[in-house]
């Protein structure tokens, strides 16, 4: 399948919303709360490129939890028509945009063209954003060590909280998204 096609069977953004089960109100907390630093002029250029996005995510992922609602509002500025696809059941896309080579992380941002050709891909998480989650990582003790379990269970209590109320992690996912799509 070509990207065109991809997007044609993704879902609206309010669909994905309405579908959600486990982060619906944390993503709604964070669209609800992040606001967009003034960049009109760059808004103004994402727009001019005519750029759609196809959105590769999961209800039950933290990142995209905090990373979707931040593009949302880019999307609504810059005039980019979203399509939300789930990765579970979009494998064979999702295999085109392996994080490192090896690992499905999500979310993915493709951003196409209006001919459907590859403009920009982001994800799945900002610098920023992946040095507090290696650190957290870090952490950890060894997988088969007594107590793994509860102490991973707990990064990702706290991990799922910070991302939720993080303001700044908001503000870093949007410049690296921004920072990607002036690449274009």
């Amino acid at each position: 399948m070509e990207l065109n096609d991809w997007f044609e069977k993704g879902m609206s953004p309010d669909t994905y919303i309405e579908s959600m089960n486990k982060h619906k109100e944390n993503l709604l907390h964070v669209y609800d709360h992040f606001q967009l630093p003034e960049d009109e002029e760059v808004f103004r250029q994402i727009k001019d490129r005519n750029l759609r996005a196809i959105i590769l995510t999961e209800d039950w992922c933290g990142d995209a939890m905090m990373n979707v609602p931040v593009l949302l509002r880019l999307a609504e500025a810059a005039d980019i028509d979203i399509r939300m696809l789930l990765r579970d059941e979009n494998l064979e896309l999702m295999d085109q945009y392996l994080t490192n080579g090896t690992s499905r992380s999500i979310p993915i941002f493709i951003f196409i063209d209006e001919n459907g050709n590859e403009a920009a891909v982001w994800g799945p998480r900002a610098k920023e954003v992946q040095q507090f989650v290696d650190n957290a990582k870090d952490a950890l003790p060894e997988k088969d060590a007594e107590g793994y379990e509860q102490k991973f269970k707990e990064m990702l209590f706290f991990m799922t909280k910070t991302f939720r109320d993080n303001q700044d992690f908001w503000l870093d996912t949007y410049k690296s998204i921004k920072q990607e799509l002036k690449r274009i």
